[in-house]
């Protein structure tokens, strides 16, 4: 099987996965592709950044057809993330592969320890000024790890109150235009293969519009907390593994 057989397979996994937690698909795809494609910063991280706005668009889709996206508090925070994300991604470029590596790692960890406690969601009094003052610092670093701001805002979400499929759904939202806001540092450097580009953006839309639409219809809110928990923890000890056998 060729690699770019692969990679599209494993992108779609990657897709349905999270897009089921609402976050775009790049927190997972920057390990993964980094797995065949040898350079993080100019094909890896933009890339994941292309691919983390689709996915990301095509899970509000889905999440936007059971109503579980407050666009006001989704269309704040999107507009915050926008305007820090940049300079995240713009940092990178000046920036060692192996610290960006280390923040990836720590960052992932920290969230896994949190999820894994317990939390009492608090409808009707969520806690969403302290997610906006989160969500500068959390797309500063999101940018600068490639990822889009998702992965740490969604827990983040939880973590203040919000009801776990109604924060994927505004999570799939304020993540969108962060991950096309900190593609914009890359494109003078970025090299993309048109080829499986395409391949990867048309798996990644559907897979994660058939994953909102699974954890809108079929999935109970207590669960979503352990999935993304759990698959943090694989995608970390998947990264932890590649650096020390490369």
């Amino acid at each position: 099987m060729s690699p770019m057989i692969i990679m599209v397979i494993g992108l779609g996994i990657l897709a349905v996965a999270s897009g089921m937690l609402g976050l775009g698909v790049a927190f997972a795809a920057v390990p993964f592709l980094a797995f065949f494609l040898p350079d993080l910063v100019h094909q890896v991280q933009p890339l994941s950044l292309l691919l983390n706005g689709i996915t990301a668009l095509f899970a509000v889709f889905g999440f936007a057809q059971s109503g579980y996206v407050d666009w006001r508090k989704a269309i704040i925070l999107a507009v915050v993330t926008t305007l820090s994300a940049p300079f995240g991604a713009w940092l990178v470029l000046y920036t060692p592969v192996m610290i960006v590596w280390i923040a990836y790692l720590l960052s992932v960890i920290y969230l896994a320890y949190r999820l894994f406690r317990p939390v009492q969601a608090r409808p009707g009094e969520e806690n969403f000024k302290l997610a906006l003052i989160l969500s500068v610092p959390i797309s500063v670093l999101s940018g600068l790890l490639g990822v889009g701001p998702g992965f740490l805002l969604m827990p983040t979400l939880i973590l203040v109150g919000f009801e776990p499929k109604k924060a994927a759904g505004i999570n799939a939202f304020a993540v969108m235009p962060p991950s096309f806001s900190s593609l914009i540092p890359h494109m003078s450097t970025a090299r993309f293969d048109l080829q499986l580009t395409a391949a990867l953006l048309l798996v990644g839309a559907a897979g994660s519009f058939l994953g909102a639409r699974l954890t809108s219809l079929y999935v109970p809110s207590g669960r979503i907390k352990q999935f993304f928990g759990v698959l943090i923890v694989v995608m970390t000890a998947y990264k932890i593994f590649t650096l020390i056998m490369s």
